[in-house]
């Protein structure tokens, strides 16, 4: 799996054009699911993202988490963290998973990052047409590729 995690000061998604979702201080998370993914790797991934240490504490180091301050995460699917630019200009998303596996382990990210000490778990709603706005704080983005943590 991959994920883009942004601290934010706040965020919103529009879902299909209607409904909106925010969250206040914390993290926006942007999952993508590889088709030779586990679910079994959620549990340590909504563990590592709650308790990454990428908020500033009373000297100013990245030293406090979202689950040391009680803050948000947003939590939205993004199979285009798998698009392949290797060859010609067009991505090619062939190792993006697909159905059923990428909904399943997106609700279990979802309900594992429910199970840490964040404050407050919002989504985006897979597979539907989605806008986030957002109010990066910093900037501060993390990128995580799980089969990096294979090769350890």
């Amino acid at each position: 799996m991959r994920t883009i995690i942004q601290r934010v000061k706040s965020a919103q998604v529009v879902i299909n054009g209607a409904e909106m979702r925010t969250i206040g201080a914390g993290l926006l998370i942007l999952l993508g699911v590889k088709d030779t993914d586990d679910v079994k790797i959620c549990e340590k991934l909504a563990a590592k993202c709650a308790g990454l240490r990428i908020f500033d504490d009373e000297n100013g180091n990245l030293n406090i988490s979202a689950e040391d301050k009680g803050y948000d995460v947003m939590i939205v699917s993004n199979f285009t963290l798998y698009g392949d630019t290797k060859k010609g200009k067009r991505p090619s998303f062939i190792a993006a998973a697909k159905p059923p596996l990428s909904i399943d382990a997106y609700n279990k990210f979802i309900e594992e990052m429910k199970k840490t000490n964040v404050k407050n778990v919002v989504t985006g709603e897979f597979g539907a047409d989605m806008q986030i706005t957002l109010i990066n704080d910093g900037p501060v983005t993390i990128f995580i590729d799980t089969d990096d943590w294979k090769k350890e």
